[in-house]
């Protein structure tokens, strides 16, 4: 049996009549940029998310690159995050010419442990603290980072917050004595919108959100060079623009998120209920915490044998793929830095031993049961 990680095909199989039609009426239209469709999708991104505002731009790490523009980051100013991530959330505070610094993660969530969070801002100096500006939590593989515990201390440091929930499209948290949606919580929400996302596009495109009329109305400018009315700047922005061609595209797939977030979710419990007989302290499948929404972009066990398992799921046809095997303080191009190996051990430990196995909406039982019966016959040879 031939298992993808990701079967895009039978997704656009499903729906092909209506992407074209939307792709068709964009040609017929011939207006590609900031358009109609990408003002619907804005719209209908921030009425899902539950913010007031939502622009759709080139990318998820320019939704982030933007974000941080937005609150005025630069030269010699800090940004904290996890080191555990694919590389734009650092990689965009280091483009601006700030500092990332790391805090380690929750190894049952892989998201940023709010205790080290903590205990990084209390060892800082009053200069530190001056240059911090904002606090990157990562939502990542589809659940979201302890927002009930981050957003309080960021609040006694004065630290702004963006959320890059690029990964995590319609999970939710408990907050505040109720339920909130990634991107809702935090000064600023980035989404991506890479075809392998939940809602992906046929390229690359992705959304900032925010519940504050002032940053949107700076991002808005930001967006288009910094422009406004048109020639006229205000500041040095970007061409961070969302096609139109990717709005109409995503219009159409909104309308089936839930339903594919759905049943990832199946999938996911189904790879639960079959691995729980080998679930121990050197084998384990996703942890979700209690009242979270899970969207499951991601489905990544963790094990020592790691590597060897990799090997033996492909010779047996089933794809999976390492997220990520090294972490962003070892990186090369961050070694001005000044970390090393060690400082941040369940992140390391978390690029050494999580998989992330296939769990697509278009998944059936038997690939599931195939990809299961693999694991545990390997696991316990």
């Amino acid at each position: 049996m031939k298992i993808p990680l990701l079967d895009l095909k039978a997704q656009y199989s499903q729906i092909k009549d209506e992407i074209r039609q939307a792709v068709d009426e964009v040609l017929e239209s011939q207006q590609f940029i900031l358009g109609p469709r990408v003002s619907e999708l804005e719209s209908e991104i921030a009425s899902y998310s539950r913010c007031k505002y939502a622009l759709g731009v080139s990318s998820g790490t320019d939704a982030l690159l933007l974000a941080l523009m937005a609150l005025g980051t630069g030269h010699g100013d800090i940004v904290i995050t996890t080191p555990y991530t694919f590389f734009a959330t650092a990689g965009c505070i280091a483009r601006l010419g700030a500092k990332p610094v790391f805090a380690d993660i929750d190894p049952a969530t892989f998201n940023i442990d709010p205790r080290k969070l903590e205990t990084l801002l209390e060892k800082m100096t009053s200069e530190e603290l001056s240059r911090v500006r904002a606090v990157i939590p990562v939502h990542l593989f589809g659940q979201m980072a302890d927002m009930q515990s981050i957003v309080p201390i960021c609040r006694k440091y004065g630290l702004k917050i963006i959320e890059d929930a690029a990964q995590a499209i319609g999970s939710e948290c408990p907050f505040g004595g109720g339920v909130k949606r990634a991107g809702s919580i935090g000064d600023i929400g980035c989404f991506s919108f890479f075809p392998s996302k939940n809602l992906g596009g046929i390229g690359d495109g992705g959304m900032v959100v925010t519940n504050d009329a002032d940053l949107y109305e700076k991002m808005k400018i930001l967006r288009v060079h910094g422009s406004s009315p048109k020639y006229y700047h205000r500041a040095v922005g970007g061409n961070f623009r969302l096609d139109e061609i990717q709005a109409a595209v995503l219009l159409v797939k909104l309308k089936y998120l839930d339903t594919w977030t759905e049943a990832r979710q199946k999938n996911a419990r189904i790879y639960d209920e079959l691995l729980s007989g080998v679930v121990s302290e050197h084998f384990r499948t996703p942890a979700v915490l209690p009242g979270y929404r899970h969207i499951y972009n991601q489905y990544c066990i963790r094990t020592a044998k790691r590597d060897d398992l990799k090997v033996h799921l492909r010779e047996n046809g089933v794809a999976t793929e390492i997220y990520y095997p090294l972490p962003m303080h070892l990186q090369e191009c961050f070694r001005y830095l000044g970390y090393k190996k060690g400082d941040f051990p369940e992140a390391e430990e978390a690029a050494l031993t999580s998989l992330a196995l296939p769990v697509y909406p278009e998944m059936g039982a038997d690939g599931l049961e195939y990809t299961a019966d693999l694991i545990r016959n390997f696991i316990m040879r």
